[in-house]
């Protein structure tokens, strides 16, 4: 036994305690990764013939391995707030310099780029105008404070429900006397009994074949019915409108009743059955209403009149139902089937200098006519304002997303994470970062979730992974081999004393 033995036993110790030391130091530092002290035992150099009588010379510590176990996650709510969760390193930018981290506390700095407590700026994939990741190389991210530019409508889809018992947009049908006729017949008109009635919009002859008898012919279906006259009773006209005759008729007296359409009016409810109104943008980001109208004409027809709530609404179309309530078909205002199926095209002006005038399509496929409220079951149009920058999150895939005022969304970059075929060969650099070294290997960079790469979780923080259990069990032991690396020193001084008294 020697003092050698004992000075690196001692010596061992010391380290290990420092090690244990500096990993309970750090058990609230966010992204800290444990360390543990190696050991390895030193002899002397041998001759050839003394191989077995090799007495050991002590120990010294071989390395410090860095523990990357995963650390617990913890939500803190801060927007900027990134924890990994797997494998890898955030890649930072030290004035050009990269270096590593799993300390993901970042804020903004005056520039508006993302960086740590040291001022290190966090690299990532940078977005274009359009929020296109450009994945060629990493960058510093920064977070854009530029208002979004606006995007001028050009459609409305409409999902709509038009009630099948609507009411026809018809006024009293029009009576006219045959010039030819010889009785002494007076009428006060015709009357509608059912205004949702299709026939409503058909056109009747009505004949008289005696005194006593008539025919009523619906010149639009083709089909005929016959009758008893009886002076002041109503003749009916299809299902939904009567005829009343007064006086005595004569043989081949005819009369003739048509539908009076009810000239559309946007200022007037009694004009149309349905409307609605949706805001539409221009190339500027203005805004303005543009209101829809929906006028019931016959079974299974409606026409479509559209724009803007401060000008005149024209039709733009009409709209075909089966008998089922499904659209048809549509056709435009002069009755040519449109060139795209359900979709009414039209155009409003603008004031505000944006390009004028601004043309707009009208998709109404979905829309049915079924027995029930008139409503809307989705309508949306494509543009929208320009917006500021209110908040923004972070994706698994490390997408940084803006949100903005105008409820759009857009990807702002996106954090790559940096992986190493031996992560203990990378060196400690302290304030939670470190340096590449040719024992580490290359950064392996890519998106957070791709090949061996963890995913990312926004608004958390991972825990240091030290086990502070563990570590105070470590301290005691390592104070035991303190402890018993002095005794050897003492025992050696007391064999010296002995040999010493000799």
């Amino acid at each position: 036994m020697g003092y050698q033995q004992g000075l690196s036993g001692l010596s061992a110790s010391s380290s290990d305690l420092d090690v244990i030391g500096n990993n309970i130091a750090n058990a609230n530092t966010v992204g800290f990764k444990s360390g543990a002290a190696q050991f390895a035992d030193m002899y002397a150099n041998s001759v050839a013939t003394a191989v077995g009588n090799q007495v050991g010379i002590g120990t010294k510590l071989s390395e410090v391995q860095q523990q990357f176990s995963q650390g617990t996650i913890t939500s803190t709510n801060q927007a900027l707030d990134v924890a990994i969760n797997g494998n890898g390193f955030f890649q930072l930018s030290n004035n050009g310099s990269l270096v590593y981290s799993r300390n993901g506390v970042f804020q903004l700095d005056k520039n508006g780029f993302i960086t740590n407590a040291q001022g290190l700026q966090l690299m990532g994939y940078a977005a274009n105008s359009s929020g296109i990741i450009n994945t060629a190389q990493t960058v510093p991210l920064s977070v854009p404070t530029a208002n979004i530019a606006p995007k001028a409508t050009t459609n409305i889809s409409a999902g709509l429900n038009l009630n099948a018992q609507d009411p026809l947009m018809l006024g009293t049908p029009s009576v006219t006397a045959n010039a030819l006729n010889t009785g002494t017949l007076t009428t006060p008109g015709a009357t509608i009994t059912n205004t949702a009635s299709g026939t409503n919009n058909d056109n009747y002859t009505v004949t008289f074949t005696s005194a006593t008898t008539y025919t009523v012919t619906d010149t639009t279906l083709g089909t005929s019915t016959t009758g008893t006259y009886n002076a002041g009773s109503p003749i009916q006209l299809g299902n939904g409108q009567t005829v009343t005759f007064n006086g005595v008729p004569a043989t081949g007296d005819s009369y003739a009743i048509a539908p009076t359409p009810v000239a559309f009016n946007q200022n007037s409810s009694s004009t149309y059955n349905y409307s609605t109104s949706t805001t539409v943008y221009d190339t500027l980001g203005g805004s303005q209403t543009v209101n829809m109208y929906f006028a019931k004409t016959s079974a299974g027809t409606w026409d479509v009149y559209a724009g803007v709530s401060t000008g005149t609404a024209t039709l733009v179309g009409h709209a075909n139902f089966n008998s089922s309530g499904t659209l048809l078909g549509t056709t435009d205002a002069s009755g040519t089937a449109t060139t795209t199926p359900y979709v009414f095209n039209f155009s409003v002006p603008t004031t505000d200098g944006s390009a004028t005038p601004q043309a707009l399509t009208l998709n109404i496929a979905g829309t049915t006519q079924y027995g029930g409220k008139n409503g809307v079951n989705s309508l949306q149009p494509d543009g929208y304002a320009a917006g500021t920058l209110t908040s923004f999150t972070i994706g698994a895939d490390g997408t940084l997303t803006g949100n903005y005022s105008n409820q759009q969304t857009a990807a702002l970059g996106q954090i790559a994470l940096a992986n190493f075929s031996n992560q203990n060969g990378l060196v400690n650099l302290g304030n939670n970062v470190f340096q590449q070294t040719s024992q580490s290997g290359v950064a392996q960079i890519s998106a957070p979730g791709s090949t061996n790469h963890g995913v990312l979780q926004g608004g958390a923080v991972e825990n240091s992974n030290v086990d502070l259990t563990s570590q105070l069990v470590d301290l005691i032991t390592a104070q035991r081999n303190y402890q018993a690396n002095a005794q050897t020193i003492k025992t050696q001084q007391t064999v010296d004393q002995t040999l010493i008294n000799l």
